[in-house]
Formats: structure tokens, sequence, C-alpha cells
């Protein structure tokens, strides 16, 4: 019986490096596939490939679908505990602030707009970064960027300028570059549970944001936010980078121009970019504002940082769901979905929340949908793009957030000082 000509992938002179993770993909499942078909013939133990098959490979037909990629998911999933948790509970940071009286509410919510924004702002180089410089070694810096600058600002809690650079700003910027990994990753390992995959990376924040709310309000009563700075700055080193120093790429992102302006020429793209950057105003609001709104309710802060604790289990609920339906119905029609549940929530729900069980019932329904949101950003992307393309098409459209990222939560802070300020009970917060 005669083969076709074939090669083994470490001998394949046209491979590189990343290209041969793929290549060994595939040709394992292919040796597996001839071994089925003739158990009686004597097969070379190597994974062989024709050369056609190698020189038409195409990334986006062969995806593991598990094996490593687990690592991978495991690892950003881990990452996103601690960078995701420790933005989404800066409310309960900012309520310790307001009360300390180092500025107002509106402009403290400027800190976490501020950080939430250079994860926008610096996408497009971002991804430009991790094209040359490979996931591991930008995850490395990510890290040690948002340990750090947690580190830093146990040392500014009395200075309003120095918790712009270092929560702000270096806290931003170490997110950005984690969030870009993170959105780029699953899809090189996943295509038939691509939403899954991404649902259970980005349900860390969520959950981080559960646990780190609660932890961090525990260290402010104890020890002051000075020195819960310094402890989950230092819980982040230790978890961050044996995480990072785990990720890999299956393949490198094709080099190509800055910013990829082609991607507008695809109408879906355009509608896609533009409803997502209007549709990302509203989703910081409820977890940067819900400790004082609990507080004016007449809770105490340990039981307003329980709500807070509350909407992010509820995000990593809503990720995780999201990205198995998006995975039955289509991402883009999860997406909907999720974008039509959080308006309602926002404009039915939390309006008539006047007392702890409305307000409950708001707190699980706006975060579900708000993780929705973050889970299926990547899937949908994956689904109109190709995957050499991804981090690019990624990287424009997470700095098109800039203005909600950035004025989002502000806006809404200024609306409650016009209508009589955080000390004014509950009726200031509803144009808000």
């Amino acid at each position: 019986m005669s083969f076709p000509k074939t090669f083994t992938t470490p001998a394949a002179a046209s491979a590189t490096p990343t290209q041969q993770i793929a290549l060994q993909d595939l040709a394992r499942s292919r040796t597996k596939s001839q071994a089925s078909l003739s158990q009686g013939e004597s097969l070379s133990q190597q994974p062989v490939l024709t050369n056609q098959e190698a020189a038409n490979y195409n990334y986006d037909d062969d995806f593991p679908e598990g094996g490593y990629g687990w690592v991978i998911i495991t690892a950003l999933f881990l990452n996103g505990c601690m960078w995701g948790g420790l933005t989404y509970s800066w409310g309960v940071v900012q309520l310790r602030l307001v009360q300390d009286k180092l500025s107002s509410a509106a402009t403290l919510s400027f800190i976490g707009g501020v950080s939430s924004a250079c994860m926008s702002i610096f996408a497009t180089l971002n991804s430009n970064l991790v094209r040359r410089f490979g996931v591991r070694n930008c995850a490395l810096v990510g890290s040690m960027l948002v340990a750090f600058a947690q580190i830093f600002s146990g040392s500014t809690t009395k200075n309003l300028s120095g918790l712009f650079v270092t929560s702000g700003f270096m806290m931003g910027t170490g997110c950005s570059i984690l969030f870009m990994v993170g959105s780029i990753l699953p899809s090189q390992y996943f295509k038939r549970r691509r939403g899954l995959a991404n649902g259970i990376v980005y349900s860390g924040s969520g959950i981080g944001g559960a646990i780190m709310s609660i932890t961090i309000e525990a260290l402010i009563q104890r020890y002051g936010p000075g020195w819960s700075f310094r402890a989950v700055g230092l819980i982040a080193l230790a978890v961050m980078c044996p995480s990072s120093w785990m990720l890999r790429e299956r393949t490198r992102p094709k080099k190509g121009s800055f910013l990829e302006w082609r991607l507008f020429r695809d109408r879906k793209f355009g509608v896609f970019f533009c409803s997502a950057a209007i549709g990302l105003f509203p989703l910081f609001v409820a977890p940067f504002f819900l400790p004082m709104y609990g507080t004016s309710m007449g809770l105490s802060p340990s039981s307003s940082a329980g709500l807070v604790a509350g909407f992010n289990l509820a995000s990593a609920v809503g990720r995780i769901s999201f990205g198995q339906v998006s995975d039955q119905i289509g991402p883009i029609n999860a997406l909907i979905i999720a974008l039509v549940w959080n308006a309602i929530s926002l404009l039915v729900i939390w309006p008539v929340s006047t007392s702890l069980a409305p307000l409950v019932v708001f707190v699980i329904s706006n975060g579900m949908a708000n993780g929705g949101f973050f889970a299926l950003m990547p899937t949908v992307v994956g689904s109109i793009t190709e995957s050499s393309k991804l981090a690019s098409a990624m990287s424009m459209l997470i700095t098109g957030w800039t203005g909600g990222y950035l004025m989002g939560a502000p806006i809404a802070g200024y609306l409650l000082e016009a209508f009589g300020g955080e000390n004014s009970g509950l009726e200031p917060y509803r144009p808000a």
C-alpha cells in the first residue's frame, strides 16, 4: 500500500515556531485518523502531514477545542479575578474616600473612569505590543502594573492627584494589556465552544469582584484604605505573575498596519462598533454607586459592599450563561438580549428599588446583563472577522469604548450632585 509523500512537522522548513503548535494539532488528528482506518498497517509514530495539507493549512479551519486551551482559560480566569475584580470593587473604596472627605463622589468616580478609559485608549497600542512581544511577556508586564498600582495607591489615600496616577492611569494601563490578552487568546483555541470559553474567562471579573468587594471592605474596616491597597496589591502579584507565565499563543497574529481602517468597509463591523460604544455608557454606573445608594437607604457599609459583591457574582453567572446561550442562538442575538435586559433593569427596576428586596432584584438583573455584554464582545467580533484580524478588530472596538468608560459614571455623579448629592436620600439617584 502506498502513501502520499509526507513530512513530520518538526522538519517543516516553512513552519515558524508559533505555526508548529497548530500544525502539530492537525498532524496528531491526521495520524489518529489514519491509524483507525488501517489497523493492520504499520504507520510511523511521528505525526505526518502531506505537503499539500501543510501548504493549505488554515488556522480558521482547525481548532483544538480543548487540550492546553483549558490551561489558557484557567490562567486568564485567575488574571480576570484580580484585575477585573479590583476594577469592579472601586465603588467600595470610593465610599470610604467620600466618608474621609477626600473629594466628592463625582470626582472620585473619575478615578475609576480613568482606569477603565485607559483600557480603551491604549487598546490599539497594546494590540501591536502583543503582536511584537507575545502574550506571555505582555501579560507579565500588565500583571506587575496592576499589582504595583495597588501597592503605590496605599501611599496616596490622602492625595487625590496621586490616586489619579496610581489607581487611575497605572492601574488602567495594566488592565488594558491584560484585557487585550484575554480577548484574543480563547479564540485561538476554541471555535465551537468559543462562547463558553470567553464566558468562563470573563466570569473571573465577576467572581473576583464579589470576593474583592467583601475582602477590601473587611480590610478597610480593620486596617484603613492604605493598608487595604497594599494587601490586595501583594495578593495580585502572587496570583497574576504565575498565571501570566502559563500563557502562550497558538498562532501569532499577522503583522499589519497600526489601525486596520479596512475593517470599517464591512458594514456589520461598523454598526457593531457604534452600538457597543453607545451601550457601554451605563455599565459602570451601578457598581460604582451601589455602595452609596445602599448607605443612603440606611444600610451599613458592610451590607452595601455585599450589594457590590452580589452584583459581581451575578455578573459572573451572566458571563457564563450568555456565553453558552451565544453558542446556541448566535452571539449577536445573545448580545441584543443582554442590552435590552440591561436597559429594562436600569429604567424600570432601579427607580422603584426603595427597599432591600427590589434592590436585590435589580442587582441580580443588572449584574447578569452587564456581564453578558463583556463576555459576548470577543465572541461577536470573532464571528464577523478572521482569527488573524481578531486582535486588530478587538483593539479598535475597545478604543471606541473610551467615551463610555471615561464619562459614563462621572455623568451620573454630576447628575447626583445637581439633584441634591449623596446625602439627600434616594431621590437624587433616579435622574442619575
